[in-house]
């Protein structure tokens, strides 16, 4: 059984290489996946996981499948969607998640039409599903730079990050935090997308974000437990993904996606902080 479990990472270079990417984002994606829960902006992710494809589309276009480029072309059209969205919210009648959906179509709709008149579809299918098994010494280092940045961005911020999930009124009320640690936040989110992206894929991107950290609601109460919770789910999904992958002969990225869906199905279901069964068990009583 530990033959099966550890003889693919041992024998091929890819798969260490694919596993060490896969930590990277594991670390850094999964506790910003707990704070879009906690603030209710996981559909927001989403949407930004498919805004980066225009500036990666131009990347690509510009270099090819360099990973520099494309990355930095998608890092710019997540941060520019983001501050649009943003700005026609707070002057316009619109709301911030009906901004954000508009202007998130349009740059959907534009990367496609990009790589679809200048590539071909096998270039268009390495861009929406990822190439986690071709991570190269470049994306990896792009990752864990990555994961080190959101980390120690998450520091500095947690105490007005937790703030504002918890009374973003009462934040806003005692100082001017609010407006610049949410477009923080929002970078890291971007960051990690864009990471997400070199590894996933732009339609991929967020599966290994969100899913880890909403199964995390069933094991643990506060962040203190929800994050490290969120980080091990995404790292067993990781391993079980790679590992299938590779003696299913299936697709690495839905893989690893797909593994995080089973995890948050079975942490419903099992779950000792409201899960399923639990609720299902009869109550014990109180007893003088």
């Amino acid at each position: 059984m530990i033959d099966v479990l550890t003889a693919p990472f041992v024998e091929f270079a890819f798969m260490r290489r694919a596993l060490a990417g896969c930590v990277a984002l594991s670390v850094g994606a999964a506790p910003v996946g707990v704070f879009l829960t906690l603030r209710r902006m996981s559909l927001m992710s989403e949407a930004m996981s498919h805004a980066i494809l225009p500036g990666a589309a131009v990347g690509f276009l510009w270099a090819g499948l360099s990973l520099p480029a494309m990355t930095l072309g998608g890092l710019v059209a997540g941060l520019a969607v983001a501050l649009l969205s943003g700005v026609v919210a707070r002057s316009t009648v619109l709301r911030e998640d009906a901004s954000l959906a508009a202007f998130y179509l349009i740059s959907l709709a534009a990367g496609v039409l990009l790589i679809s008149a200048r590539g071909s579809s096998i270039d268009l299918l390495h861009i929406l599903f990822g190439t986690v098994l071709a991570l190269d010494d470049d994306a990896l280092l792009l990752l864990g730079g990555i994961s080190t940045v959101t980390l120690a961005g998450l520091a500095v911020a947690y105490r007005p990050l937790v703030m504002e999930c918890v009374d973003p009124l009462f934040l806003r009320s005692v100082g001017r935090a609010s407006g610049p640690v949410h477009y923080a936040f929002l970078a890291l989110v971007v960051l990690n997308l864009v990471g997400g992206f070199a590894a996933l894929g732009t339609l991929l991107a967020v599966g290994l974000m969100l899913l880890p950290a909403i199964a995390a609601r069933f094991w643990a109460l506060d962040l203190t437990g929800l994050m490290p919770a969120a980080v091990i789910l995404a790292l067993a999904a990781s391993v079980a993904g790679l590992l299938v992958s590779y003696y299913a002969g299936l697709p690495t990225g839905p893989a690893i996606v797909l593994s995080a869906g089973v995890l948050y199905v079975a942490s419903m279901l099992l779950g000792p902080r409201g899960g399923l069964v639990w609720r299902l068990l009869p109550s014990r009583h109180l007893e003088a």
